[in-house]
C-alpha cells in the first residue's frame, strides 16, 4: 500500500514542528537573559498548540482542539504574569 502525498506531508510538518519545539526548549535552557527565556516559552507553547491542532486533524479525535484551546489561554496568561513580573508590578 503506497502512502499518499497527504500522509508524507503531515508527517513531515509533524517533523518540522518537533524540531522548532526542541529549538526553542534549547533557547529557553540556554537564556542568556530572563525575557529570553519567557520569549522561547511562549514560543514552545504556540508550536504546541500548533501540533495538537495536527494530531486532531490526523487521529480525526477533535477534542484535542479543545485542549489546544486552552492550553494557548493558559500559556498567553502565563506569558503576561512573567512580563508584569519581570516588570516589576504586582
Amino acid at each position: 500500500m503506497d502512502p499518499s502525498f497527504e500522509t508524507w506531508f503531515l508527517f513531515g510538518i509533524m517533523i518540522v514542528l518537533s524540531a522548532a519545539i526542541l529549538l526553542s526548549f534549547f533557547r529557553f535552557v540556554k537564556g542568556p537573559k530572563t525575557s529570553d527565556r519567557v520569549v522561547a516559552m511562549d514560543t514552545v507553547t504556540i508550536t504546541i498548540v500548533a501540533l495538537l491542532i495536527l494530531v486532531a486533524y490526523t487521529s480525526g479525535r477533535y477534542i484535542y482542539v479543545d485542549v489546544s484551546l486552552v492550553y494557548a489561554v493558559v500559556g498567553f496568561i502565563g506569558v503576561i504574569a512573567f512580563a508584569r513580573y519581570l516588570e516589576g508590578g504586582v
